[in-house]
């Protein structure tokens, strides 16, 4: 699949960015000063380079969906200004203050990867603007002062139902593999957990950087220890390697992993190695396969067919729909704070974060959100389903 965006221009600032329109269809070009003034203004950032573009490219796509599905909520139109953090932390948090400072966004959405989501939302706090995270990361403190909501199934949540599945499966002795970054972090302390309640030994904690092209040296170590299964704590391409290594060193157990491994980078790249894998994940991955009364079936179809809308071809991954999410969120939390104040204003960022942290029952394609002060994260259990990868396909495996 091409990917969304062309090559963005350059400013002469040396930044990459892109400009959505408010119309149905998505009209690129540079932005080297604030846009033409809107009625809500979204700040949106992800990654079309670097090490987190399988990943930030997705989330592009399915912002580009979210807008095709609707661009405008009471009345109101919605901008997205939409810059690459190249994969950066750093660049991250230049672009949040950047788009807050001089583009003056009413909220901020992203981005791909959890180091760069991390910056983004320490940079939303301080300058009290609201943020819709898509990437699963550590929120720290719950007070209300916190001005940042997640997507995505927290990590914990990924991998107590993962590891339900491994015990469900027999599987009691698991090595564990993932980045050396806050999403390995967040995995594996989801594994620790899930080893704290019994019926599984986590026996290794080996680490790899999301640039390393080889991890054969992990693989060896874990190979030494007899596992039974192999937990993965990696996410798009770069998710493949450990059983790329593994497979020539002759592991046979089972795989597992949480949803950061659904992407088409990631079955393209890890072939046959990759067969099999089980992986906990929102339900919008087999739509089709729910039941008819299932709370997510009738929201996902409508993403698919808006998807298909904005980008030319079906969806084949994970990630674009928590952008569709997000969206989502913004707009029901938007037609409330626009009886409050009008946007562009502190007081509109101030009501639209109180709403929100207001929602309740949610309908999306990847959860139900219920969000309150002190819960940052607003999807339980009815938010993950496990899939298996059968001759390169997800299916649902109940």
């Amino acid at each position: 699949m091409a990917p969304l965006l062309p090559p963005p221009p350059t400013c002469p600032s040396g930044r990459t960015r892109a400009a959505l329109a408010t119309a149905s269809l998505l009209v690129f070009g540079a932005l080297c000063a604030a846009p033409a003034s809107a009625d809500i203004t979204v700040g949106f950032v992800t990654s079309l380079s670097g090490n987190g573009s399988s990943l930030g490219i997705p989330y592009a796509r399915g912002m580009a969906a979210a807008l095709a599905y609707k661009s405008e909520i009471g009345g109101e139109k919605l901008t997205i200004i939409q810059l690459d953090d190249t994969s950066d932390p750093s660049a991250a948090s230049r672009d949040a203050r950047k788009l807050i400072e001089e583009n003056h966004v009413d909220v901020l959405i992203g981005s791909a990867t959890a180091p760069a989501t991390i910056a983004m939302a320490q940079v939303a706090t301080e300058l009290k603007v609201p943020m819709i995270a898509l990437s699963p990361v550590p929120i720290a403190g719950t007070t209300p002062e916190q001005w940042m909501v997640a997507v995505p199934q927290p990590a914990s949540l990924l991998v107590k139902v993962v590891a339900d599945r491994m015990k469900r499966d027999h599987m009691e002795k698991v090595a564990y593999i993932g980045f050396s970054d806050a999403w390995g972090d967040l995995v594996y302390a989801g594994a620790k957990a899930a080893e704290a309640e019994g019926g599984l030994t986590i026996l290794t904690n080996e680490r790899y950087t999301r640039s390393d092209s080889s991890v054969t040296g992990q693989a060896l170590k874990i190979m030494a220890t007899h596992p039974q299964a192999i937990l993965i704590g990696g996410s798009g391409t770069q998710g493949a390697l450990p059983l790329l290594n593994l497979a020539p060193l002759g592991f046979h157990g089972s795989a597992y992993g949480p949803a950061s491994l659904v992407n088409q980078d990631f079955i393209r790249v890890g072939g046959k190695a990759v067969e099999g894998i089980q992986v906990s994940t929102g339900p919008v991955i087999v739509a089709e396969q729910l039941p008819d009364d299932h709370y997510a079936r009738k929201i996902s179809l409508a993403f698919r067919e808006a998807y298909l809308k904005a980008n030319g071809a079906p969806t084949s991954d994970g990630f674009s729909a928590y952008s569709f999410d997000g969206w989502l969120i913004l707009l029901t939390a938007a037609k409330q704070a626009l009886q409050v104040a009008k946007p562009g204003t502190p007081a509109f960022h101030a009501a639209l974060d109180d709403a929100i942290f207001k929602i309740h029952e949610l309908a999306g394609t990847q959860g139900v959100y219920n969000f309150t002060r002190g819960q940052n994260y607003g999807v339980d259990d009815r938010a993950v389903v496990i899939v298996r990868l059968v001759d390169g396909k997800w299916t649902y495996a109940p």
